[in-house]
């Protein structure tokens, strides 16, 4: 059995994707050109990798099974071709990294600038991704590095097929406006049973972590606002309208914010993620390594 790339990237990207015209789309070919390459290779591996399911088809067990390995296959070309790319000089290549919004603002965008002095040719592609959804997409191949993060309660589950690179800690604090600051001491929440409290989007891990560290505290928060973004909680706090809880990376200086440790600290890691059968770059290392170096200086600062 010889199994042909070009059909296992096909394969790959509608597990990825979830539609032969999204496959086809990204590959700039017909739906029926890429239909036909998935029957052929299912003839190639004597095994039925799709099923219909209306005027859709989704992967059999079988078919998820092979898109792992083409995932792995695939990620072995691309590491050779960067290899071969590299005995002519400095690594090249692009690098897709992921990485929830306040890491974007505080380690990846100036983890871009850094390359772009040191490592010009690496071509570093940044998105922004949450937690929950990171994880997922690395393992779908949609991006090489994840910086994402969780709270150390055991909440995220191991997974074999991830190999992970602790970066920093970050402790999470009690945002107010720098006009009710309070005493420079740890912040009992008990006290703020009766503020206003600006939270997250409903489903969002931190729009649970204000509900549960309230509830905890023993009361429940109300709410003045929900925001998808963090500036526009920080702008509705520096005014005055409510208080909340955020991890420290979140808060943008450029905001009248004063911060205050929790009495009960809590903490979330920050980590990048590649995934662990993956032969990684030239490019990619070097991703990692200035990723780790410019979270070592943020920690010492």
């Amino acid at each position: 059995m010889r199994l042909n790339t070009a059909r296992l990237e096909m394969l790959a990207l509608l597990d990825s994707l979830g539609t032969v015209r999204a496959v086809a789309a990204a590959l700039h070919l017909s739906p029926s050109a890429v239909s036909a390459q998935l029957a052929v290779l299912e003839a190639e591996v004597h095994a039925d990798l799709l099923q219909r399911v209306g005027r859709r088809v989704r992967l059999t067990a079988a078919g998820r099974t092979l898109a792992r390995h083409a995932r792995v296959i695939l990620d072995q070309v691309k590491a050779a071709e960067a290899e071969l790319r590299d005995l002519s000089g400095q690594p090249a290549g692009p690098v897709r990294l992921a990485a929830f919004s306040s890491a974007v603002r505080t380690l990846a965008i100036p983890l871009a600038a850094r390359l772009r002095q040191a490592h010009p040719r690496i071509e570093l592609e940044i998105s922004e991704l949450d937690p929950q959804a990171s994880r997922p997409a690395l393992r779908r191949g949609d991006c090489d590095i994840i910086v994402t993060a969780d709270f150390i309660d055991g909440s995220t589950p191991l997974d074999p097929d991830v190999h992970t690179v602790a970066l920093l800690a970050d402790a999470v604090v009690l945002v107010t406006a720098q006009d009710q600051a309070g005493p420079d001491l740890p912040a009992d929440l008990a006290d703020f049973a009766e503020a206003a409290w600006s939270v997250d989007l409903p489903g969002t891990y931190l729009s649970h972590l204000v509900t549960s560290s309230c509830r905890h505290a023993g009361f429940e928060p109300r709410v003045a606002g929900r925001f998808g973004s963090y500036e526009l909680l920080l702008a509705h706090v520096a005014a005055g309208l409510s208080v909340s809880l955020l991890p420290e990376l979140a808060v943008d200086g450029r905001y009248r914010v004063a911060t205050r440790a929790l009495r009960e600290p809590l903490t979330r890691q920050v980590y990048a993620a590649v995934r662990s059968r993956s032969a990684l770059t030239a490019a990619t290392r070097i991703v990692l390594d200035e990723l780790r170096a410019l979270s070592a200086s943020r920690v010492r600062a």
